[in-house]
């Protein structure tokens, strides 16, 4: 008798040790989703707009063990955790919701037929990777007809130079600060320009490409994340992505914004962006195409991005092999087409006026801004 109330005393303590973790992980989660509603440019807010794929499978974790050990024995104060979890889970779906199949798709599937297609590649090759040949290889197997490189120094350029021979136009931007840009194009560049639209040390380039009969404008951009090593603030990388957005949104002609921005396909800065310049996310209603980190499986999102106007339509977009970098590259396939914006998102006053505010190059008084 005596073993057994010491067995059904330690399994009680294991028990209550269980539910204090469930409770613990819980409550810090809740304040990750709750930072993350907060549309302050304070880095701690904006981090937490990246990992919600992860966290709605650990609240889906923590919200089945605790229903399948507690079942028989829950107070109100667990009833109310229950419920906060499935409110989490709710508001979590909803956001991922139009990133997987089962969303509505932005911009129309194509088979690829006779029509020209244009393939773009975009790569964010890590400054300290030396495994030149992986990206090479790459290129020769995927054949895109635009190739954009970021995080590319002096090293790199020397080491990829040879892709010259098959590209013949480029705008070369290398940098030891890790904002380096190199763009390859088997097309004719009739105009371009390397711009530093917020911080004169992050380079962007904007470029037309003659393709099919037609210019295409390009955007190509890598701005600075909001993190505490290299910006406290998001202000700058939002700043950027909506003074281009702000570009596109004048433009009739053919175009699409690529690169790594630094943000995830479902951040309202994001969400901002497409309602402000009217272009389309290929990849809602087919997937979220996680291009960081390469090296952490658990640890993955969207930052590499291509949106393109209502002019093309998609043949292909996909996730590829890794280059030995922090970032899978990531291509994609078009075929220029009828226009069509019934997917676009439409903007409110409210997203006007926050775009015009995000733009009016005000800063937060308490940071020093580095590149």
């Amino acid at each position: 008798m005596y073993f057994r109330s010491k067995e059904y005393g330690l399994r009680s303590v294991k028990m209550e040790i269980l539910k204090i973790s469930i409770y613990i992980i819980s409550f810090v989660h809740f304040v990750t989703i709750v930072l993350a509603l907060i549309k302050k440019d304070f880095w701690i807010f904006r981090i937490f707009d990246y990992p919600r794929m992860q966290k709605f499978v650990i609240l889906s974790l923590l919200l089945s063990t605790f229903i399948f050990v507690f079942k028989n024995n829950l107070s109100l104060t667990d009833w109310i955790l229950i419920f906060l979890l499935v409110i989490s889970l709710i508001y979590l779906a909803f956001l991922i919701l139009p990133f997987t199949v089962l969303g509505k798709k932005m911009i129309k599937q194509e088979k690829a037929h006779s029509s020209k297609v244009i393939k773009v590649l975009v790569a964010n090759v890590y400054q300290e990777n030396q495994k030149y040949a992986k990206l090479l290889d790459l290129v020769s197997l995927k054949d895109p007809d635009i190739v954009f490189l970021v995080e590319t120094n002096h090293q790199w350029h020397e080491k990829v130079k040879k892709l010259v021979a098959k590209y013949p136009y480029t705008i070369e931007v290398p940098k030891e600060n890790t904002y380096g840009m190199l763009f390859f194009s088997k097309y004719k560049i009739s105009s371009s320009q390397v711009k530093y639209l917020i911080d004169p040390e992050v380079p962007s380039i904007e470029t037309d490409v003659e393709f099919d009969g037609q210019i295409i404008r390009i955007f190509a951009l890598h701005p600075t994340p909001p993190t505490p090593n290299e910006n406290l603030y998001s202000t700058d990388r939002d700043a950027e992505i909506l003074t281009v957005a702000k570009q596109v949104m004048k433009l009739t002609q053919p175009c699409m914004v690529i690169g790594d921005l630094n943000d995830v396909a479902w951040s309202y800065t994001t969400e901002l962006f497409l309602k402000t310049s009217g272009l389309l996310d290929p990849r809602r209603g087919r997937g979220c195409f996680n291009t960081f980190h390469a090296k952490y499986p658990l640890l993955r999102w969207p930052l590499d991005h291509f949106f393109v106007s209502a002019h093309f339509k998609l043949i292909d977009i996909r996730v590829e092999s890794p280059i030995g970098s922090d970032h899978f590259p990531i291509s994609i396939s078009l075929v220029l087409s009828d226009y069509d914006d019934s997917g676009r998102m439409k903007s409110s006053r409210d997203d006007q006026q926050l775009a015009s505010e995000k733009t009016s190059g005000q800063k937060p008084d308490s940071i020093n801004y580095k590149s």
